[in-house]
């Protein structure tokens, strides 16, 4: 389980990430804040692209930049989205390929943290979000 203060800091560390959003076409940003088993916190953002497909979004970012530096295991990812410029008003749950990312390297108990804002948020299981998940 995530002590208080950790969900505290990957909820502050996606908000801030997804200032970084590159989402000219949805105008929906993103912002992920992925926390490795030895504490190291990777952070991504949604990047688009005008062909669509080769749009990435923020929390296989997270996951390819820790990835790309060595990480292969981890605690929790904290997830924050929304349109525009304006604040979160929903949650904003992985898509099915980002589930599928998570289930290449996380346990069934890895913690999913979907925030609105740092008050408003919930907790999810990746066995809860991804049931049944291909796995070899």
């Amino acid at each position: 389980m995530l002590a208080e203060k950790e969900i505290q800091e990957l909820i502050g560390r996606a908000l801030e990430a997804r200032e970084n959003a590159y989402a000219p076409y949805s105008n929906f940003q993103v912002g992920a804040a992925l926390l490795s088993d030895s504490g190291e916190i990777y952070t991504g953002c949604n990047i688009e692209n005008s062909a669509y497909t080769p749009t990435n979004c923020a929390e296989r970012t997270a996951f390819f930049k820790a990835v790309s530096e060595g990480a292969r295991s981890f605690r929790a990812i904290s997830i924050a989205g929304g349109p525009g410029e304006k604040e979160p008003e929903t949650l904003c749950p992985p898509c099915g390929v980002c589930r599928q990312v998570m289930l290449e390297f996380c346990s069934p108990d890895f913690q999913i943290v979907l925030a609105i804002s740092r008050e408003e948020y919930q907790i999810y299981t990746l066995d809860g979000l991804a049931p049944m998940g291909f796995r070899l």
